[in-house]
């Protein structure tokens, strides 16, 4: 969508290697010096093998990849697993345990923004401090000022000292000042999980900028659409250890369902009495099991994938007879009411397993909450309300779809 693929032959020059990783692999484990003395007493009667899990771990398990010249490699993966160690070891901030990593060319790293900043001193200050720490000559700053106050949109408190920042305010000054390095290749990890959507944005127009010019990226995110708008290829990491490399919609749609795998966190149940985060009703009717089905079949943890025929099942327990009514609500993460679906005019009763069914579920991959709630026959008396109670978990085959839901349209001419 966002690329042609003449423009990524020309852009990425492959008999050019800059970054060579070669079965790398990273070991943890606490200086000797810096325990405490509860800390060494308790281990010198703990066992080996207890001591070996608390005192050490693998961040990282050969992992192995190359990058060409121009090309802006992605690297995703579920937290803990390894993503920000491996760049800091291309970086040179960590020295891999075992393997080895070569680079060819300036390196500059968009890891820890604002590292070298003074918060005693004005942001005026740490500008000058900043660039003096990249490379920059003093006049060179001078040049540069206006434009990164600008571009940071800190105009009006560059002579506030840096404590009085908000953490965003630093974030963006520091971005601002890094982008202006001479470098061959950048490192970016999470840069767009801070600031505002007006900041992303410039980042997004930063990057598309450094990509015309044909520099080397190397991009860390859990934000699959900025995965695909630019990465040539991407590295999936699981648990340690590289799973592969792929293209940007592949990876998009294996990052899904590898959030889906280990997903099991306490309200991805099927038994919900009284496990709901927010639960309230009279009680006359109270929803004891719900069970979630994928084309026919159980689903375990609530996975569905994208077009597939959705179930979800539900039984109750009942001290009155009355017809029930039972809404649904389906919201994605940001809490944004999807579709929500209610049995209004279908004649329900609350001593039978009663089940709604949607053919060809059109939900985009990604994470949902589903909300119950059961009525009397007239709307009048809320029997049961569970807020949020089942996780509901889309995957795809591909990830490379926009919006809140897929029309399965077709373009044509």
């Amino acid at each position: 969508m966002y690329k042609t693929m003449t423009e990524t032959k020309e852009r990425i020059d492959k008999t050019k290697v800059v970054i060579s990783v070669s079965g790398v692999s990273k070991y943890f484990s606490p200086s000797k010096g810096q325990r405490s003395i509860k800390q060494a007493f308790t281990s010198f009667f703990s066992s080996k093998k207890d001591s070996a899990v608390k005192d050490g771990y693998w961040a990282l398990k050969d992992v192995g990849f190359e990058v060409y010249k121009g090309e802006f490699f992605g690297i995703v993966g579920r937290n803990g697993s390894g993503k920000s160690t491996l760049l800091k070891m291309i970086a040179g901030v960590y020295t891999p345990t075992k393997g080895s990593i070569d680079t060819d060319g300036k390196i500059v790293p968009f890891i820890e923004l604002g590292v070298g900043f003074n918060a005693e001193l004005t942001g005026k200050d740490n500008v000058f401090l900043n660039g003096a720490l990249l490379g920059f000559t003093r006049k060179e700053m001078m040049d540069m000022y206006d434009d990164i106050v600008s571009f940071a949109e800190l105009q009006d408190h560059m002579d506030i000292k840096l404590k009085n920042f908000s953490s965003g305010m630093q974030v963006r000054l520091a971005f601002s000042i890094a982008i202006r390095a001479k470098s061959d290749i950048l490192l970016v990890d999470e840069v767009l999980a801070v600031g505002d959507s007006s900041f992303q944005k410039k980042c997004f127009e930063i990057f598309t900028a450094l990509k015309k010019e044909g520099r080397t990226i190397v991009f860390i995110t859990h934000d699959m659409t900025a995965i695909e708008r630019f990465c040539d290829r991407v590295l999936v990491i699981d648990k340690t250890k590289a799973r592969g490399i792929y293209t940007p919609n592949e990876a998009g749609a294996i990052y899904d369902h590898l959030n889906a795998k280990y997903n099991t966190e306490e309200n991805d149940i099927s038994e919900v009495t009284g496990k709901a985060p927010s639960r309230w009703g009279s009680g006359e009717v109270r929803l004891d099991k719900v069970t979630v089905f994928s084309e026919g079949k159980l689903s375990k943890n609530n996975v569905v994938e994208m077009g597939e025929d959705l179930e979800i099942r539900m039984s109750f327990t009942a001290k009155t007879t009355k017809k029930i009514v039972i809404g649904l609500a389906f919201e994605d993460i940001f809490g944004v009411n999807i579709a929500g679906p209610n049995s209004i005019g279908v004649n329900l009763s609350s001593k039978e397993a009663v089940s709604y069914k949607a053919n060809n579920i059109p939900l985009v991959p990604g994470e949902y909450k589903v909300t119950i709630a059961i009525y009397d026959q007239d709307i009048i008396n809320e029997y049961d309300h569970l807020e949020k109670s089942v996780k509901l978990t889309v995957t795809g085959k591909s990830h490379n779809i926009y919006g809140k839901v897929n029309l399965f349209g077709k373009w044509s001419i």
